[in-house]
């Protein structure tokens, strides 16, 4: 069952929606807490409870509301209603943010954060497209509160603008019927079914995920593909060989009129080793040594030799199997 217990803040009871999962999740121990950002009991907790601390739920309040700039694929981040996962991907990225706390916080003003999007998307002179789902997964998200449902509704009054978010969940069904009119963009990131299975555990498999990406096509969202993160395990051509035939196979051809794919080369840190060894003691050892290059302080990413190669075979592979799909970036 999920969760096993709720750490909140008082004041999120104020809020509807905090009033609803307390409802909701009554059954379950409910523990006060002074922040959600420091939880010292969990925060001292050793990194072999990584994964039990996944099962924990955390309610609050969101403080910060700033926007911050970015290029890629939105001209805003922008701070939403939840941050962190239930799910235990070797390589997250949440980890480098909140260490082993990484687990699911849930925002319970999001009428707050909803009518600062509306606003902002209404005074620019152009549609800019705001990026909700960076601190976390939507779709994994929803499950739990409804948020998305209600997001995607919400804004799809305005006039104005786009709402983006990436997802590695096959949950979309309660997103199919509703009214987005097109400002709503879902990206489906994908990685070969032995990745999955051994590093993105706790996500929904490959073939779940593209099925997905073809209901939510034939909904009429518009809908992107990640090709993320790409890991160089030791037989990774073949695998990625294999991930974009399946792709071919199994994409509808409405799905492939619309996509575009952007390729994220994995990135990894000092925190994921030390985590990993002791929450998953089994667990495929992402680092390697000749591959990788420091990147900061204490983090690691790929030699630039090494993500060449990788670009440069992926590139062949798509231009030969998904041949009118735009590739966005590669980064």
């Amino acid at each position: 069952m999920f969760p096993d217990k709720v750490y909140y803040e008082p004041a999120a009871l104020e809020y509807p929606l905090g009033r609803q999962l307390r409802e909701r999740y009554g059954d379950v121990p409910w523990i006060p807490i002074e922040s959600h950002n420091n939880i010292e009991e969990l925060r001292k907790n050793e990194n072999s409870q990584f994964a039990k601390m996944k099962r924990h739920l955390i309610v609050g309040v969101r403080k910060s509301l700033k926007y911050v700039p970015n290029h890629k694929t939105s001209d805003f981040l922008v701070p939403y209603t939840s941050s962190g996962c239930s799910a235990m991907c070797l390589y997250c990225y949440l980890v480098c943010n909140y260490n082993k706390c990484s687990y699911l916080r849930l925002f319970v003003n999001r009428e707050q954060m909803m009518d600062k999007l509306l606003k902002e998307a209404a005074k620019a002179d152009r549609d800019l497209v705001f990026e909700i789902g960076s601190n976390s997964d939507l779709v994994l998200e929803n499950t739990v509160t409804e948020n998305l449902e209600w997001t995607i509704e919400s804004f799809s009054k305005s006039e104005k603008g786009f709402l983006t978010f990436p997802t590695k969940f096959d949950m979309i069904e309660p997103l199919l019927k509703l009214n987005h009119r097109g400002r709503t963009i879902m990206r489906m990131s994908v990685n070969p079914q032995e990745i999955i299975r051994k590093i993105e555990f706790g996500t929904s498999p490959l073939n779940s995920r593209i099925d997905a990406i073809n209901k939510m096509c034939e909904a009429d969202y518009p809908v992107g593909l990640l090709i993320a993160p790409v890991v160089f395990v030791e037989n990774w051509r073949a695998l990625y060989k294999e991930l974009i035939e399946q792709l071919s196979q199994k994409l509808s051809e409405k799905a492939k009129s619309k996509l575009s794919i952007e390729i994220i080369f994995m990135t990894y840190s000092f925190i994921h080793r030390s985590i990993n060894k002791e929450a998953f003691p089994k667990a495929v050892d992402l680092f390697d040594k000749a591959l990788m290059t420091g990147r900061g302080r204490g983090k690691y990413w790929y030699k630039e030799s090494a993500r060449k190669e990788g670009e440069e075979f992926l590139k062949e592979q798509i231009a030969k199997n998904l041949k009118n799909i735009p590739i966005v970036y590669v980064v």
